[in-house]
């Protein structure tokens, strides 16, 4: 899924912060200079409902503060959140 689709599907924040998504969305983590997030998006009955997503710090500020930008964003396609995390570790 390009960017531009996972912003507007599942409307994803672009740009924004670690605390608003941490307030927003199901799953965040911070992973070095990256923060990671897993939702959930309602697919159908019995069909993969969590997606994968990967942030990047824009600036030196790495708080909770600062401000991160949308690098990668995964097709609806996991089971469970932690395969998300894991996808979006990979990015």
């Amino acid at each position: 899924m390009t960017i531009y689709e996972g912003m507007n599907k599942l409307r994803l924040p672009n740009p924004t912060t670690p605390e608003d998504l941490e307030a927003r969305w199901h799953r965040t983590l911070k992973f070095g200079d990256k923060v990671l997030v897993a939702g959930y998006y309602y697919n159908g009955l019995n069909k993969p409902c969590w997606y994968g997503a990967t942030y990047e710090f824009l600036t030196g500020d790495t708080t909770a503060e600062g401000v991160i930008g949308l690098r990668a964003v995964s097709e609806i396609e996991f089971h469970d959140d932690g395969h998300a995390i894991a996808w979006a570790m990979r990015q």
